[in-house]
């Protein structure tokens, strides 16, 4: 992974990663998304550092959680954000699961949660923020991996509410 491009990516595109996905832009097909209710979508993380690293946002572009979100929309996003989590330990098994949203107003501003499970077994130096950092090392992924993932997650989902 070249950190230097993707920060400077994040930075200064014209769309967020999050909206070219939704928009089904080329150069983003790639990212497979294994959950659609409308309102909401999870995908596989483009640069796994753990097996099951997935995200889930809403769909509209939302930047503050706070701000742009009444109760009612909060509520049905962590519902998703839950209702992913579950599905993701179902078929992957971690030994703890991290929820976390991050970005900020510099880059990543589209409104995301990370879903990150944590390998059984990983030293304790090695987890928590440390699981999510890029730096440590990406898996080496293929699309044809990712979409199986995504298959089993879909089936361990079940349809959309």
């Amino acid at each position: 992974m070249d950190m230097a491009a993707y920060v400077q990516r994040v930075r200064t595109a014209d769309r967020c990663f999050i909206c070219a996905i939704v928009a089904g832009e080329p150069g983003f097909e790639h990212e497979v998304v294994f959950y659609d209710d409308g309102e909401h979508i999870a995908f596989l993380s483009r640069y796994p550092t753990v097996y099951g690293y997935a995200l889930v946002t809403p769909k509209e572009h939302v930047e503050h959680i706070v701000r742009e979100r009444d109760l009612d929309a909060y509520l049905r996003t962590q519902a998703v954000v839950h209702r992913v989590a579950r599905a993701i330990e179902a078929v992957v098994e971690p030994e703890r699961t991290y929820v976390a949203s991050l970005g900020s107003q510099q880059g990543n501003r589209h409104l995301h949660w990370h879903i990150v499970p944590l390998p059984p077994g990983t030293p304790y130096e090695a987890q928590q923020l440390e699981t999510m950092r890029t730096e440590n090392g990406i898996l080496d992924w293929s699309v044809e991996r990712a979409e199986h993932l995504g298959e089993r997650l879909s089936a361990a989902l079940g349809p959309p509410l």
